[in-house]
């Protein structure tokens, strides 16, 4: 079984919009989370999704899936007050959903509409491999480190690679690893390839398309829009 997480509990401070969170930004007559949802729904290898959404926007986003035909949506629930708390309260709604039965999760952000149907199924291959799938991008700028002394670091680039989305554990693990943290007091954990290294489970990682980028500023919107035209032309022209 492979559930598709999605937190969309964000309000979307560095877009400076003021009428609606980031996840539900117009583009085109269609809210970037829908783009997003159509992905997994699309996807015959996804059973099912839940979503995690500000508690306030949840009865828009309803009538937003009934109107865009979005079928695999089997739970929404309220997000929390951090990103590492509304993947929680979704990982929760996914355990029930599964009953028992051993699942797969993809977790995914709900502003990260420019992934393929390829990437998610490499996504669900690299699990059944060896438990858990990081969606990565190649490095294309040096990182530098600092260091707790204030000297720096510089890794190789060749051997960096830039974390995104989707992030995919057995449900089981996962589960496991966010009960530790909440027993430890630990709510600060950035993703969950961050949540899951610090508890010493092996990462696998796959390569995704580059424009797997967060919608999170005004440029970012402008670049998913060009992207939308981009594939719109594809679909008419065949390019």
């Amino acid at each position: 079984m492979n559930i598709a997480v999605i937190f969309a509990g964000g309000s979307g401070l560095r877009m400076h919009t003021k009428s609606r969170p980031k996840q539900f930004l117009d583009l085109n007559g269609k809210p970037i989370i829908i783009y997003t949802l159509e992905l997994f729904d699309n996807h015959p290898a996804i059973d099912a999704i839940v979503v995690a959404c500000i508690e306030s926007w949840i009865p828009f986003l309803e009538k937003q899936i009934r109107k865009f035909e979005i079928n695999k949506v089997v739970k929404i629930v309220p997000g929390g007050s951090t990103g590492q708390e509304s993947i929680y309260n979704g990982l929760c709604a996914a355990e029930v959903y599964a009953a028992g039965k051993e699942a797969n999760v993809l977790i995914h952000d709900g502003v990260r509409p420019l992934i393929t149907e390829e990437t998610i199924t490499d996504n669900i291959i690299k699990v059944e491999e060896c438990g858990s799938c990081i969606t990565c991008v190649p490095a294309t700028e040096t990182f530098v480190v600092k260091q707790a002394d204030g000297s720096l670091e510089i890794p190789s680039r060749a051997d960096s690679l830039i974390a995104r989305a989707p992030q995919s554990f057995r449900l089981t693990d996962i589960m496991a690893a966010h009960q530790r943290a909440l027993q430890e007091g630990r709510n600060d954990f950035i993703d969950s390839c961050t949540m899951m290294s610090h508890y010493g489970y092996r990462l696998g990682t796959i390569i995704g398309p580059m424009e797997n980028i967060k919608i999170t500023t005004p440029t970012d919107f402008f670049v998913l829009r060009a992207m939308v035209k981009v594939h719109e032309d594809q679909q008419i022209f065949g390019l």
